[in-house]
This record gives structure tokens, C-alpha cells and sequence, in this order.
């Protein structure tokens, strides 16, 4: 076990993995009964923080979840905290029936209309792969009506936790999330994400799983070299195309996250362009240019015969490269030379990708997301609201929902100037996606409600601000 088990509690895990990595706690002589007690009291401190002296109604299902509720119930009676427990099921597991012997606490009945402070989910698990049956539902929906505040203990019951899908339709959100032992993959991808509130996990002792997928992190950026000057901090050539106000906004964003040097190949000086950023007519030329740390190609680039000529002869020059918007759809198997590569495409621009590159679209979004990587060589960021990265080799990272107000034109265009900005400063794609994808939605944090994309361009200068050391 490493030191620290910070790496460790970034994993996220399928409900396969998570199932074989308790199995190897109780291998190596811990008990399911002392692996329950570790999570539901780890939970119950945090139901307890929330419930802060107001009736707490624990809804218990007849699995391990269910157990997982009578410790937490026990938990918060033990520290003065009013509770009580909804059996909607009799217990079925050995686990779960101690968990129920050692709860001293009141027992009510099932009814929907039972109102309270904090309503406690532990209905069932991970594990859940079917519809709730009626009357669980009925149960779930009404005293979560009922309840000012409603906490999840694991994922959503009514939830299937590999995909994030919802089981059922209807099914109440939650303020609060406690995950267990590990992330889930439904705890970053929607539509589950979006009704699970904030989200917290509670450490059982879960080892490090190889090829588990982890949780998008916090980037440092290191100051640069006191000898530095702009060509080595990385020299961002941006190649412009029928809409320039797209690459203004990319060159924006860019120029506040790190690049020493970020010049727009375009073919006449666009409108608005402010004084700091060098325009150079000779697009080709600074493909070319041996200085040129990085390219980045596409917003604003069009999508006719001469833009995909462009493309292909800029993808020649192989530079390291973040292809985006435009080029997405134009770009082809052929263009790809060998050299680093971010795509950074959405649904739309994914399914031209899966035409081109011949791949089928079938699966979960990390699953296609993986596929294109592998196909192409490149890092692939998939965007959206549940936005993940893929590399080549395997490697998988999902980030956490950010801000819904990202929803507008252009901001797109923010995030691969970013990315392109930090794929010149050290030529690392998958680091390069990361850390973009991470400060655009810092960027969109500190904007708070209803900004324009040019907004979030200059704001990206405080969340890179903030990651500096």
C-alpha cells in the first residue's frame, strides 16, 4: 500500500472491480461485517454533519446497502442523533442481518407520506441492474418528497452504476452522495451525475486496482525556468479559418494558460484581434516553423474543400496538435502522422470521427471514447456534461460534472485553446488534456451564472493562477 492513498481513492470502479477488490480485503482476513461497519460509520459521520440534530429516517433495502443503513442508523443514535429506520425489506444477507441485530434504535413502517429532516437512501447498492419494483419506488419518492434534505449512501438507489443510466423514471435528487470504498462510474456519468449532488467517498482500505479508470485531479503547474524566454515556454501556432472569431476566442484562452508565444496564421488581421497576439499571414509557413511547439486547428476553420486541404497539409508538418471544431469532421486516418494529438470533439463531431475512422459508435461513452484513442494514436477528450479523456494505451479519466452554464457557443473553442496552450508548454498530450480540461471548468467556477465564452477566456487566467506553485 503506497504512503499516501490519495492515487488510490481516485479510482473508479465497475461494480465487477469493486466486488473483486472487497473480495481481496477478505482474503486478506477482514470480515464483511467489519468492512460494513467501516463504510456505514464513515457515512453516518457524514449524514450526521448534515442531519445536524434533525430527524434522520434511514430507508434500508435487504442487501449489503441495506446493511450498510443499520450501521448508520445505530451510528447516529449512538452520537444523540434522532433516527429511525425504514425496513422495506427484510434483511437477506448474513451481513446485513448482524448490521440489523446490533441497531437499537425505532423501527417505523413503510409509508410514503412519513416526513422528516434528512432522508438516508440505503435501499439498494451498486449492484442494482433492474427497475425498482412499485411499491419500492413509491416508497423512495414519497418520504423523499417529504424530507428536506435527502442523501444517497453509495449511488441512487433505482440507479445502474457501471453506465449511470436511470432504471427508473421519476427518481428523486439527492444533496448528497457517499460513495463507498471507491468512485463509482455512475458518479460521473449522466444522467446519474446530475441528481447526485455533491458527492464524498469514504475510505475502506480498497487497494489500487490495475486498469481502473480514475477521477479527473487538480493540476500544479511549476513557475517557469528563471532563464526562460517565450520560444521556451512554448510557441502555440493557431491556424485560423472562415470564422476567425472562433480562433480570437481560442487564442484568448491560450494566451492565459502558460504558452510563452501564441501566433494566429490567418489571412487577413481579424477584427478585434488585441495587440499582444501576433497574426501572421503565412498559414503554411507556421506550420512549418521549427519553433512551433504546438498547432492547434479547427475553430473557425470551415468545412470546405480548401479547409480540408488546409487541414491536411497543416497535419503534414507533424507538430504536436489539438484538432477541434471543424477539423473534426474533416480529418482522416491519412492526416495522422505519429506525432501528439488531443481531439477534443463533442457528440456531434464524435459520431463524424467513429464514421471516418470506421468504428461502430456501440457502448457507453468511455467505451467509445477509448475505442477512437486506440484507433487514431491520439488523446481524445469526449466534452460534454459528463466529459471524459481517453489515451491509446488505456488509460481512462472522467471529470467531474462542471458548470451547466458552460452550455453556450464558443466555449468549446476556450477549452482547445487551453489544451493547445499546454500541449506547447511541454508537448504531453494526455497532461495537456488534463490540465485544460481541468482549468475550463475552474474558469467556469469562479464566472459563476450566465457569462459569454470571451468571459470565460480571461477567466482562465485565475484558475491557472490558482494551480501555480
Amino acid at each position: 500500500m503506497p504512503r499516501s492513498r490519495e492515487p488510490v481513492l481516485a479510482q473508479v470502479l465497475s461494480v465487477a472491480q469493486m466486488r473483486d477488490a472487497e473480495q481481496t480485503l477478505i482474503d486478506g482476513g477482514i470480515s464483511v461485517d467489519e468492512l460494513m461497519q467501516r463504510a456505514g460509520r464513515g457515512a453516518g459521520e457524514w449524514v450526521r454533519r448534515i442531519a445536524a440534530g434533525r430527524m434522520a429516517t434511514v430507508l434500508c433495502g435487504p442487501g449489503n446497502n441495506g446493511g450498510d443503513g443499520w450501521v448508520i442508523a445505530e451510528f447516529l443514535r449512538e452520537h444523540g442523533n434522532p433516527v429511525r429506520v425504514i425496513a422495506a425489506r427484510d434483511p437477506a444477507t448474513d451481513a446485513a442481518r448482524t448490521a440489523r441485530g446490533l441497531y437499537r434504535g425505532d423501527v417505523v413502517a413503510a409509508d410514503p407520506s412519513l416526513c422528516g429532516g434528512v432522508l438516508v437512501d440505503c435501499l439498494f447498492g451498486s449492484g442494482l441492474t433492474r427497475a425498482l419494483p412499485d411499491d419500492l419506488l413509491t416508497l423512495l419518492t414519497g418520504v423523499a418528497a417529504r424530507h428536506h434534505q435527502c442523501i444517497a449512501i453509495d449511488v441512487l438507489s433505482g440507479v445502474e452504476s457501471d453506465s449511470g443510466r436511470a432504471l427508473n423514471a421519476g427518481l428523486p435528487c439527492f444533496a448528497l452522495t457517499v460513495a463507498l470504498g471507491a468512485w463509482k462510474h455512475a458518479h460521473f456519468a449522466m444522467p446519474a451525475c446530475a441528481a447526485m449532488g455533491a458527492v464524498r467517498l469514504v475510505d475502506i482500505g480498497v487497494a489500487a486496482v490495475q486498469g481502473a479508470a480514475r477521477v479527473l485531479a487538480r493540476p500544479v503547474v511549476r513557475a517557469p525556468d528563471a532563464d526562460a524566454h517565450k520560444y521556451r515556454r512554448g510557441l502555440l501556432g493557431i491556424i485560423s479559418g472562415d470564422m476567425p472569431g472562433a480562433t480570437l476566442l481560442a487564442a484568448t484562452a491560450a494566451q492565459r494558460a502558460g504558452a510563452g508565444y501564441v501566433k494566429l496564421a490567418a489571412g487577413a488581421v481579424p477584427a478585434g484581434t488585441p495587440p499582444e497576439l501576433v497574426v501572421s499571414g503565412d498559414i503554411v509557413g507556421l506550420a512549418d516553423d521549427a519553433r512551433v511547439a504546438a498547432l492547434l486547428v479547427g475553430p473557425g476553420l470551415g468545412r470546405s474543400d480548401d479547409a480540408a486541404r488546409l487541414l491536411s497539409r497543416v497535419m503534414a508538418a507533424g507538430r504536436p496538435a489539438v484538432v477541434d471544431a471543424d477539423a473534426l469532421v474533416l480529418l482522416r486516418p491519412a492526416m495522422l502522422t505519429g506525432a501528439p494529438v488531443v481531439l477534443t470533439p463533442h457528440e456531434g463531431e464524435m459520431v463524424a470521427l467513429e464514421r471516418s475512422f470506421a468504428l461502430s459508435g456501440a457502448g457507453l461513452r468511455r467505451d467509445r471514447a477509448l475505442a477512437l484513442a486506440a484507433k487514431t494514436g491520439a488523446v481524445v477528450v469526449l466534452k460534454g456534461p459528463d466529459s471524459v479523456i481517453a489515451a491509446p494505451e488505456g488509460t481512462l479519466i472522467l471529470a467531474p460534472r462542471a458548470s451547466s452554464w458552460l452550455s453556450v457557443a464558443g466555449t468549446g473553442d476556450v477549452l482547445a485553446g487551453t489544451i493547445a496552450s499546454r500541449l506547447a508548454v511541454h508537448g504531453n498530450a494526455l497532461q495537456a488534456a488534463e490540465e485544460g480540461l481541468w482549468l475550463h471548468a475552474e474558469a467556469a467556477r469562479l464566472c459563476g451564472a450566465a457569462f459569454t465564452a470571451g468571459e470565460l477566456a480571461h477567466a482562465v487566467q485565475a484558475a491557472f493562477r490558482a494551480v501555480c506553485v
